[in-house]
């Protein structure tokens, strides 16, 4: 029977909330260009005076092939990692690193995975007239674009959100061995109704045989039932007749064996998928500072949380945007949706926050 639920809009009787988690290949690909970003931002600076124009905001994770045993296994074909975007290469006759920038990023970002990968670079000059938004004395929009934001988070946000934290987490895993780093939160309330579905891959070296899977599978279940007194449901396709047919991986990493990554894909820049939200389909993963893309992402959650703290706002909603070409502390327009409405103390933290605009972008090259 199809479980259909009628409801008025806005009014949100079904909430629904994903998160995935570190090792996801979504999450991956976001980190990754994320990484290289910030990289390439600070060779820049160091050696140029500023950070030039970039978006390194494009990557693919091609997954590989592998072979997973109780107790063993093995890969047979390593994953691919595609990083591409346009930068500056070259200013003056100094030739800019790009590619050794971003191997070194990629290697220390998948160090801990202990995965095999192959790496493919592409990256281009940008266009004219993008670069040129750099030469400008103040800090002007690349892009046409959005930067959307809530706050406070739901109690099913939140739950989500710390149930994917926690099994990333390097105590979990020590207390329940044979998690991977792979793992992908959906949360559902219908009503005071509230579940949680966990994919979650498990490593084949730590796992002796069928029965040690579904006994570890279980532990996990009633630990993350018991913590949050839900309903968890983990690995819903398993069928224990043989193990092809179990979430188990040889690193931990769906990625090593068909299933593929793509940056822009995965969580927003709270770190949640909140289709009950307002929320962009822009990626801020990868993205320069001057995008406001990105540093609008950044603004206007702080707007957000600014506005609960210190305007007394019990929910608040916020969208920025911007022309490209036009200075980033006089956006289009900024939207505010909140409850508790005081339009002084609105104005001053909207206008105090894009006077901190600067270190804001400093911010967020660390």
């Amino acid at each position: 029977m199809i479980n259909i639920v009628v409801d008025k809009l806005n009014n949100n009787k079904v909430e629904i909330v994903e998160v995935k988690g570190s090792g996801h290949p979504d999450t991956l690909c976001d980190v990754l260009t994320e990484e290289c970003s910030k990289r390439l931002s600070r060779y820049y600076l160091k050696n140029f005076g500023k950070v030039l124009h970039h978006n390194l905001d494009k990557a693919l994770i091609v997954a590989g092939k592998a072979v997973p045993e109780f107790n063993a296994g093995k890969i047979i074909e390593p994953m691919k990692i595609i990083i591409a975007g346009r930068a500056v290469t070259k200013v003056g006759n100094v030739l800019v690193p790009i590619e050794k920038i971003i191997r070194n990023a990629v290697e220390d970002v998948m160090q801990k995975f202990n995965a095999p990968y192959e790496l493919e670079i592409q990256v281009k000059e940008g266009a004219q007239n993008l670069k040129q938004v750099f030469k400008r004395a103040i800090a002007v929009a690349n892009d046409t674009s959005i930067g959307v934001a809530f706050y406070p988070l739901t109690p099913l946000e939140k739950m989500v959100k710390n149930t994917a934290e926690l099994i990333s987490s390097e105590n979990f895993r020590k207390k329940f061995q044979g998690v991977g780093y792979d793992v992908k939160v959906m949360g559902v309330r219908e009503g005071k109704n509230v579940s949680m579905t966990i994919a979650l891959a498990f490593v084949s070296k730590h796992i002796k045989n069928m029965h040690h899977y579904r006994e570890l599978k279980h532990e996990i279940k009633t630990y993350i039932e018991n913590l949050h007194n839900v309903s968890v449901h983990i690995n819903t396709l398993d069928s224990y007749d043989k193990i092809e047919n179990l979430y188990i991986t040889v690193t931990g990493l769906s990625a090593e064996n068909g299933d593929d990554g793509q940056a822009g894909r995965g969580n927003r820049y709270n770190g949640l998928i909140t289709p009950n939200r307002a929320m962009s389909i822009e990626s801020y993963a990868g993205k320069n500072i001057n995008h406001p893309g990105k540093i609008y992402q950044v603004m206007a959650q702080k707007i957000a949380e600014d506005l609960v703290k210190k305007a007394n706002s019990k929910c608040v909603e916020v969208m920025l945007m911007t022309e490209i070409g036009k200075p980033l502390t006089e956006p289009y327009v900024v939207s505010i949706k909140a409850e508790n409405i005081d339009l002084r103390k609105i104005k001053e933290v909207v206008e105090q926050g894009f006077k901190d605009f600067k270190k804001l972008q400093k911010a967020n090259l660390l």
